[in-house]
């Protein structure tokens, strides 16, 4: 039937690829980079240095913050195994299976080893969403109308609401929480880029401090999911297990370093102000002169007048 292919597999299924969300987040903050950075041959001296370091650190910092809302590695974990591809078949597959949990759902991949078996491509990779507005069991229910590989089916069928294992809700309010906490963070982080333009360095230095807080609160959120005891995943004969991904520990180091600076500026604002203000390119004595100017101006026409 089907030209070769089995009656549930009319035609051989293709992969996804790169998350499109993640690439537009990118392309925009590098945009603003690029913006920044070309009024940047008209500073001189060492504030060009000062200049590109904070714009090129501001805007790593913000990009992070944004894009790991829409990653999918926060917890990762893959196993090569033999396992049987498709359902009324006794076929097997050398196959390595990956399991991506992000804050909004899963990706469950599934690699041939040779890719090309059985006459077919093995190159799945399959995202479970439980976003906001999307439905898990009915994204669930749509793969196995589709007829997908088995161990994607599987794996997919633990993180169901009907599921024995129950981790379901477990893992949609950690993300969720911990999404709810990024963007916190990254308002802080647009408040604390505007006090820095100002003369109050230190009031941005406690916003710096609130967004790596913030960050941090989120990845104590997703990691309650510790707490819960997750079902065995078995694929053929080996054991699939998951550790914090990429994404979580990004945003670990990013907290961490957004304290850090946030610190360093408030130590900085009380001890050596000066070389603070050099930084951030700032002189109050530009502002005193000019209002010395006024007052000036104003005691002349009084006595002219």
């Amino acid at each position: 039937f089907y030209n070769g292919y089995y009656p549930f597999y009319p035609q051989e299924r293709s992969s996804s690829f790169f998350n499109m969300q993640q690439v537009i987040i990118i392309l925009v903050f590098l945009v603003c980079a690029v913006s920044f950075l070309i009024i940047l041959p008209g500073i001189r001296g060492k504030g060009r240095l000062f200049w590109f370091l904070r714009i090129i650190l501001s805007l790593f910092i913000g990009v992070v913050i944004v894009a790991v809302n829409f990653t999918s590695d926060w917890e990762t974990g893959s196993v090569q195994t033999s396992t049987s591809y498709k359902s009324f078949s006794n076929v097997t597959v050398d196959a390595e299976v990956g399991l991506y949990v992000g804050l909004e759902g899963v990706n469950i991949t599934l690699k041939g080893n040779p890719v090309h078996q059985i006459n077919e491509t093995i190159d799945y990779n399959e995202q479970f969403s439980w976003r906001y507005r999307s439905n898990y069991d009915d994204n669930y229910y749509h793969g196995l109308q589709k007829g997908l590989p088995n161990p994607i089916l599987y794996i997919a069928e633990k993180f169901t609401l009907e599921s024995p294992c129950r981790v379901y809700a477990q893992y949609r309010l950690s993300g969720h929480y911990a999404s709810a906490m990024l963007w916190v963070a990254f308002c802080a982080w647009i408040v604390s880029n505007i006090l820095f333009s100002l003369p109050v360095l230190a009031y941005g230095g406690f916003m710096m401090v609130t967004t790596g807080t913030f960050m941090i609160f989120s990845i104590l959120s997703f990691s309650t999911i510790r707490n819960t005891p997750l079902c065995s995943i078995y694929v053929g004969s080996a054991a699939l297990s998951t550790q914090f991904g990429p994404s979580f520990w990004l945003t670990l180091a990013i907290g961490l370093l957004c304290i850090l600076i946030g610190l360093i500026v408030i130590l900085m604002d009380q001890l050596i102000p000066e070389k603070l203000k050099m930084f951030f390119m700032l002189n109050e004595d530009d502002g005193d002169d000019v209002l010395l100017e006024g007052y000036g101006n104003n005691s002349y026409i009084e006595d002219t007048s």
